[in-house]
């Protein structure tokens, strides 16, 4: 894990999140050599399942946290078995730092053999006694190990985060600790001088830069380098970091365009993923956001992906393109509190916190079903992410219209240009983009 490098998008990822970290670790890997793995920072939507499983790929590693776990300072260490005379755990701390793990048959710690815990056992062999001072050390290494070792050693979790046993960890005399796994079992050791610094998870950042939308804990990983299309909200950094945002519809398309310039191209199923990726984004390239980029970038991956016997063999744009969207589209087939959380992202202007969630229907006459429901979860998002408001955006993907619907609607956007209906939405004509068409009108409301 110390040399691996995590490739990892956004929190409630879409498919170009997804798409994007895949097609990027593979580009790394191809070009550079680079140890890296493709992640995801949360579950994967409908719509990304549908593609995974349309191209023959498996979800990306979930990986939510980036605080370092106590596998990352653990090293097996070989182990002594509670009934093996001394002498097999004297050699093994003679190779190790000065201990010796002694192990139960079934894998259960039992303790371990340090200086001290051999200082002690001498004590009680010879004692005050002159006479028992004639005891040999060839006799002293035949006593069963479990008579030598210190059996109070702390346990901690491999995939436990170091931070939340700090505290213990300062307060304890010994300096090193038995790691084991969620059974209990033996998986090695760590010292206390590796926990108090331990090595950081490097990680790239794809389809985002603001660290509200980014893996928990962010600021303890190693952050090097930063690929996306959004507007700037990027953490600080203590060293320079690669850092590329540029003005297309989709990440997806950027990672493209790296492959092609290394002289590459993308496997049959990577291709069909990333162009799933920009198709969703682009709402098959329709979207404001589109690019001539992006149409670039379609046709490339198209050429890549649509090859016989690949996957998406026979497919054309449109209509694997349909196919993509309308394995997201419906509020019917998710509940309403996955509906505005599964593809939410956090803001913050003009001293206000709230969300912008987004759904994608066939059409808006579903919304009337819903609504009810809808607000009720969009008020308890509310509430749980403690925010001043919360909004969904609810988008017609073949007419390419959307309702939005708002809890706490603050004074600032009254003025929204958006008319009120009856039902207590607002009509947003033409309006299909969270990132070009709605969230810059909400900024500018808010932060005048």
């Amino acid at each position: 894990m110390v040399d691996q490098i995590y490739v990892i998008g956004h929190v409630n990822p879409d498919t170009d999140t997804v798409a994007a970290a895949m097609g990027y670790a593979w580009l790394l890997r191809e070009r550079d050599g680079a140890d890296t793995v493709a992640s995801r920072a949360g579950a994967v939507n409908p719509q990304t399942a549908w593609v995974l499983k349309k191209v023959g790929l498996d979800a990306p590693f979930l990986l939510n946290d980036a605080s370092p776990r106590f596998e990352s300072v653990t090293r097996r260490l070989d182990t002594a078995k509670p009934d093996a005379p001394l002498r097999e755990a004297w050699s093994i701390a003679s190779r190790t730092w000065g201990v010796a793990p002694v192990v139960d048959e079934d894998g259960t710690p039992c303790g371990l053999v340090t200086g001290t815990s051999l200082f002690r056992l001498v004590n009680q062999l010879i004692g005050p006694n002159p006479k028992r001072q004639e005891v040999s050390l060839a006799e002293i290494l035949e006593v069963p190990c479990r008579e030598a070792c210190n059996c109070d050693v702390p346990k901690f979790q491999a995939n436990s985060r170091i931070r939340d046993s700090l505290n213990r960890i300062l307060r304890e005399e010994g300096d090193d600790f038995f790691v084991v796994d969620e059974k209990g079992l033996y998986m090695g050791i760590c010292r206390q001088r590796d926990l108090l610094n331990p090595p950081r998870l490097k990680v790239i950042l794809v389809d985002h830069n603001e660290p509200r939308q980014a893996i928990a804990n962010l600021e303890e990983a190693e952050l090097l380098e930063i690929l996306d299309h959004h507007r700037l909200g990027n953490p600080s950094t203590h060293v320079p970091i690669k850092f590329s945002v540029d003005i297309v519809g989709s990440t997806s398309t950027l990672v493209s365009e790296q492959v092609e310039e290394a002289g590459l191209s993308a496997p049959p199923q990577l291709a069909g993923m990333l162009l799933s990726g920009l198709l969703a984004d682009t709402l098959i390239l329709t979207s404001p956001t589109t690019t001539a980029r992006d149409k670039k970038a379609a046709e490339r991956l198209g050429r890549w992906a649509f090859v016989r016997g690949g996957p998406l063999a026979g497919e054309t744009l449109k209509s694997y393109g349909r196919q993509v969207l309308i394995a997201s589209a419906g509020l019917s087939t998710r509940t309403p509190e996955e509906i505005v959380s599964t593809d939410m992202k956090l803001y913050e202007a003009g001293g206000f916190r709230f969300a912008i969630a987004q759904a994608e229907v066939t059409d808006l006459i579903q919304l009337a079903e819903h609504l009810g429901s809808l607000k009720v979860a969009l008020t308890a998002l509310r509430d749980k992410r403690a925010l001043d408001f919360a909004m969904l955006m609810v988008t017609d993907v073949v007419n390419g219209s959307s309702r939005l619907l708002l809890t706490d609607e603050p004074p600032q956007l009254s003025d929204l240009p958006y008319p009120p209906q009856p039902d207590g939405t607002r009509l947003a004509e033409g309006v299909v983009s969270r990132k070009k068409q709605l969230l810059p009108v909400v900024l500018g409301l808010l932060e005048r």
